[in-house]
């Protein structure tokens, strides 16, 4: 059976990186974006610990004309993992979020390989996520994307 077409974005996008200097005009759309999608509520702490060390790994989707409403956000991080015999630079998608209206239409896919060639144009070794198990759809992604399943009890940290 074929899926009726998707409907066209009404306005064109626009995917930039997060710059310190965005903090004011974008960290509340930010917040609330993420906050309609994700189960953990996060302190603007959590947001300022990521978007200050690794503001350059965070990127934006927004439909122009432009304004302060985001249409999709990645948060991510690289730094150095030591659980390995070798220390390894170990990316890390913290948050991902796309407008409930807008998906479907590769927003997601699109940020998520901004961000891997990000973090890998920076050296990193391995890059990992958590996600729900229920979350279907970001599973679907996620493995699309070439990330391999492991469940978190498994992990050595």
């Amino acid at each position: 059976m074929d899926e009726p077409p998707k409907p066209q974005l009404p306005q064109e996008l626009e995917y930039i990186q997060y710059q310190h200097s965005l903090e004011a005009q974008y960290l509340p759309a930010i917040r609330t974006l993420i906050s309609k999608d994700l189960s953990e509520p996060y302190s603007i702490y959590v947001y300022r610990y990521f978007l200050c060390q690794w503001g350059h790994l965070c990127y934006m989707a927004r439909l122009k004309p432009l304004d302060a409403s985001l249409t999709g956000v990645i948060i991510s991080k690289l730094e150095p993992h030591h659980a390995h015999s070798t220390p390894t630079i170990r990316g890390y998608i913290a948050m991902l979020a796309v407008a409930s209206t807008h998906r479907g239409h590769g927003i997601a896919t699109r940020l998520v390989r901004m961000a891997i060639d990000a973090m890998a144009a920076r050296g990193a070794d391995e890059i990992v996520l958590e996600t729900e198990e229920t979350n279907v759809p970001a599973m679907r992604l996620y493995e699309r994307l070439g990330f391999v399943r492991r469940r978190a009890d498994k992990e050595e940290n």
